[in-house]
């Protein structure tokens, strides 16, 4: 599902939008550039390039934007999860829970419209997973972005605004919070 949303893989039936635009007749290079400019991701297996530092794997998404200055950006994500004695690390040299910290300071870099997290505590046990949900959801209301989260942690579900239920690819409950 995530990949069909992101422009990942093609849809064989139907359209999809991503942030008023059709992906459906783009190249894969339009589509990388669209999910460049709107998309972040957090992964389960957290996806961080091994021969690359904590700092750098930051850097990623901002220097295929092309954007300049952006070391003091990433100092700033690194410390907002808690890592910035660690940014000269490689991945290897990081316990899991630091890795997806610094996977979702990589995610937040370009300041995404839409954030896709597959499992992101998937891999973590229950304390670390705390602290990776409470910095997840601080950064995304900080950053304004939509956050889908895809999981099969019904306490994280919990948290959601919005949780769509599907089997087998068919929604089977679309349950909204509402706020008095």
């Amino acid at each position: 599902m995530l990949g069909l949303c992101a422009g990942l893989d093609r849809a064989t039936e139907g359209s999809v939008e991503l942030n008023n635009v059709v992906l459906d007749k783009l190249s894969e290079d339009q589509r990388a550039a669209v999910r460049n400019q709107h998309v972040g991701f957090i992964f389960q297996n957290f996806q961080l390039l091994p021969t690359l530092t904590a700092l750098e794997n930051i850097m990623v998404p901002l220097e295929l934007r092309g954007e300049k200055n952006i070391r003091p950006r990433a100092l700033d994500l690194l410390e907002k999860v808690g890592l910035s004695a660690r940014g000269d690390h490689y991945p290897v040299q990081l316990s899991g829970g630091e890795q997806q910290r610094i996977s979702l300071a990589r995610a937040f870099s370009n300041t995404p419209a839409i954030l896709f997290a597959d499992e992101p505590t998937g891999n973590l046990d229950g304390e670390t997973s705390e602290k990776v949900i409470k910095l997840l959801f601080d950064l995304n209301k900080e950053a304004g972005t939509t956050l889908v989260i895809v999981t099969h942690d019904m306490d994280l579900a919990a948290r959601a605004d919005r949780i769509i239920r599907l089997k087998s690819g068919v929604i089977i409950a679309d349950e909204q919070k509402t706020y008095a």
